[in-house]
């Protein structure tokens, strides 16, 4: 997660609470800038960093002033050698922002301000909120993921590991055990010598405690070196042990209609979103097998590159994608031992018939088997004018809605231009996701 830190000085007047709820908006302020950033930018470029810009009002820290009497000042201030009481000052003219930029109506301005956020903390932050629905340890079979964990204290190490409080205990109770004169014991010893060498007149009496205070002195310097303060045996690192961490074995099914019916436009919308999903995956979970089946009259599973940038086309038959996802799951993906997701894109249209029989595979065994499902239907830009009303559309639509009815882990959403990519690909992996009709 990307943490802002704020170096400055708490000033004169203000809390950390005050400190902390400033953090946290200038952090919400960044958030949206990301937010509204990828709505004009390329979805194959969002791995890249950005430039953001907020607003400099809304990281301005509220203040208390000591307020005149009223609106109106009929005092000039010290140093003052243009003006005199009573004058009237014209209003600055328009334009001569402070920052160069485009003029403020009343002749002051400031610039925003610009954050230059690198590739890492432009994800953790566009990906923040967002997460795979319900998922579970169905299975700790594949437990090969190793991070190292506290396993106690060790007498060798790096220094970086050393644990400063376990070694400067060791030494106290050594010293202590050892009777080690304290520090304090002889400075107050050779302060009190001083001040007897430090007198006029000396008796006998004077000199045989000076001799015995001598020889006190050097009794005790020589017992604090044969016990030194901090010796080898005290020194204690933190010990790390790579261990074996039970993962949550997850698959993503990514379905996409690649029949004639979807045209340029429409593939390029779909593929847009698969490469959001795809980012969000690799960038959020570490283990998560991702399954590519691309359809026209039939469907087969393909590699990335071919999923991504294939020309293949054909007739179209839905239900075929769904049959592979079956294969598949049955020869690899066992639901006991899997936690099992599946995207779907495509135009709605379909081979007459078969959408009922999508409706019969999905209610019959595969929602039963898959975690989440989420459908997005490409649309026409004129034909998301005409259709406003959730129950109507394709076929195919009409029967993914008997489906989500029945499924609440079973999404389905229009898109009809790239710019609603981001927000429809957000409602449905939002950590709280809808799972009807937008």
């Amino acid at each position: 997660m990307t943490q802002f830190i704020d170096r400055r000085l708490n000033p004169k007047g203000r809390s950390l609470g005050n400190r902390s709820r400033f953090i946290r908006r200038a952090r919400a302020a960044i958030k949206k800038a990301v937010d509204d950033s990828v709505r004009s930018r390329n979805i194959v470029d969002v791995d890249q960093g950005e430039h953001v810009a907020i607003p400099a009002s809304d990281i301005h820290e509220p203040s208390f002033h000591n307020a005149d009497q009223g609106g109106h000042r009929d005092h000039v201030l010290p140093g003052n050698k243009t003006y005199r009481a009573g004058d009237r000052i014209d209003k600055p003219p328009q334009g001569g922002g402070a920052g160069g930029r485009e003029g403020a109506p009343d002749g002051e301005a400031e610039d925003e301000f610009l954050f230059a956020l690198s590739r890492d903390e432009f994800l953790d932050l566009f990906f923040e909120d967002l997460a795979l629905p319900d998922l579970v340890k169905r299975s700790l079979k594949s437990t090969d993921i190793m991070r190292p964990r506290r396993a106690g204290l060790s007498v060798t190490g790096a220094p970086a590991n050393l644990s400063v409080m376990r070694t400067m205990r060791n030494a106290i109770g050594r010293r202590v055990g050892l009777r080690r004169p304290a520090n304090r014991e002889v400075e107050d010893l050779r302060g009190h010598i001083a001040s007897l060498e430090a007198a006029p007149h000396k008796d006998t009496h004077d000199s045989d405690e000076l001799a015995k205070l001598r020889a006190r002195l050097d009794h005790l310097v020589a017992r604090q070196k044969r016990v030194p303060f901090l010796d080898p045996v005290d020194v204690r690192y933190r010990h790390f042990e790579m261990k074996p961490e039970p993962t949550a074995n997850a698959v993503m099914f990514c379905l996409m209609d690649v029949s004639a019916s979807m045209g340029q436009r429409e593939k390029d919308l779909a593929k847009r979103f698969f490469v959001l999903l795809h980012l969000f995956l690799k960038r959020r979970y570490e283990k998560v097998d991702l399954v590519f089946i691309r359809h026209t009259h039939q469907a087969s599973e393909v590699d990335e590159q071919t999923f991504f940038y294939s020309t293949e086309s054909g007739g179209t038959v839905v239900s075929s994608a769904l049959v592979e996802m079956q294969r598949v799951i049955s020869e690899r993906y066992p639901a006991g031992d899997w936690n099992i997701y599946a995207a779907q894109a495509s135009d709605g249209e379909n081979y007459s018939g078969d959408s009922a029989h999508c409706a019969e595979l999905l209610n019959g065994e595969i929602m039963n088997l898959c975690q989440y499902f989420a459908y997005v239907e490409i649309i026409g830009e004129a034909e998301a004018k005409i259709l406003t009303n959730p129950a109507s559309g394709t076929e195919l639509w009409r029967a993914y809605l008997g489906v989500s009815g029945k499924w609440p882990n079973f999404a389905l959403k229009r898109i009809a231009h790239r710019s609603e990519i981001y927000p429809v690909f957000r409602e449905l992996f939002s950590t709280a996701p809808e799972t009807s009709d937008a």
